[in-house]
């Protein structure tokens, strides 16, 4: 792919309204490029332009001090772009990678260095293709992975539909691997919180048996400011604050000019999550629970 073809900006936020809490987190966003030295493969989308100068920005406009970096399906299994963002990043960054289900033990340990703490594995769909997204792997490849993933300290970060994540939790829950579910489990809005499926979930994320991260953008509608979006996000909130985390998905991949603001969910965040010590629980706390580490220098 050339350097110029099929890219869009990246947008930048507003500073936000509401401030996030000292640490805080933003735990879903991506980097793209540079793009003459990290070109990604084939996309069923236009591929923002999001190197990691962009992201430190984006950060900082919103009061962020800490993220989690998904690696982006374009690029594959080849993790250099990612493993650059880390590096640029001056620990602020936590990596989240793919592997095939034949990656040696090693190479996990080297990711691991460079700070990775999550694999991602994807079995959504491509609207535009009904097949999943072109580099995507999928659910399959995490049993082989799972062992040395267990040792590492390396969880595992599932995108799928709802009756999917709450199938596949069951299935992975002899792996002794935390799970992370992405996009909060992907629920069908018109279905409601009182689904059967939602309910399953809830029991699940309750027990301890699965994390659960807070991004509104692909779940509910901007045009209603999310609202349609909040009945789940609010279950999730009082069944279990201490298994989830929140994050961004900026810089909004496929989302075109309906791509949301950062400033504006962050703010959504603070007024649904008005408990001072529950935002500072899922803003700070649980990330740094998770990844295992320590506030930032």
């Amino acid at each position: 792919m050339s350097t110029t073809a099929n890219t869009v900006p990246a947008r930048l936020p507003r500073r936000a309204a509401r401030d996030f809490p000292a640490g805080a987190w933003d735990c879903h966003s991506h980097v793209f490029g540079p793009f003459d030295r990290f070109p990604p493969g084939p996309s069923t989308y236009p591929i923002p332009d999001a190197p990691p100068a962009t992201y430190l920005d984006m950060l900082d406009r919103t009061g962020t001090t800490r993220g989690m970096l998904v690696h982006p399906a374009p690029y594959g299994n080849d993790t250099s772009a990612l493993e650059h963002a880390l590096a640029q990043s001056h620990g602020r960054a936590v990596g989240v990678a793919t592997a095939t289900a034949d990656c040696p033990a090693d190479e996990l340990a080297r990711l691991h260095s460079a700070g990775v703490r999550a694999l991602r594995f994807n079995d959504r769909i491509a609207p535009s293709t009904g097949a999943r997204f072109p580099g995507a792997i999928g659910t399959e490849a995490f049993r082989a992975l799972a062992p040395a993933m267990r040792e590492l300290g390396i969880h595992a970060q599932i995108w799928a539909g709802l009756d999917d994540c709450v199938r596949l939790v069951d299935e992975f829950a002899d792996t002794d691997v935390p799970i992370v579910l992405d996009h909060m489990a992907q629920p069908d809005v018109a279905a409601g919180p009182h689904s059967a499926a939602f309910r399953a979930l809830l029991d699940r994320v309750r027990d301890g048996a699965a994390w659960v991260k807070l991004t509104l953008c692909r779940v509910g509608d901007p045009a209603r400011g999310y609202a349609d979006a909040r009945p789940f996000h609010d279950a999730l909130v009082e069944a279990a604050p201490t298994r989830l985390l929140w994050g961004s998905d900026w810089p909004f991949v496929r989302m075109g000019e309906s791509a949301p603001d950062v400033a504006d969910l962050a703010d959504i965040f603070c007024d649904w999550v008005d408990d001072v010590a529950l935002r500072q629980r899922i803003l700070v706390h649980n990330p740094q629970r998770l990844t295992d580490t320590g506030p930032a220098a």
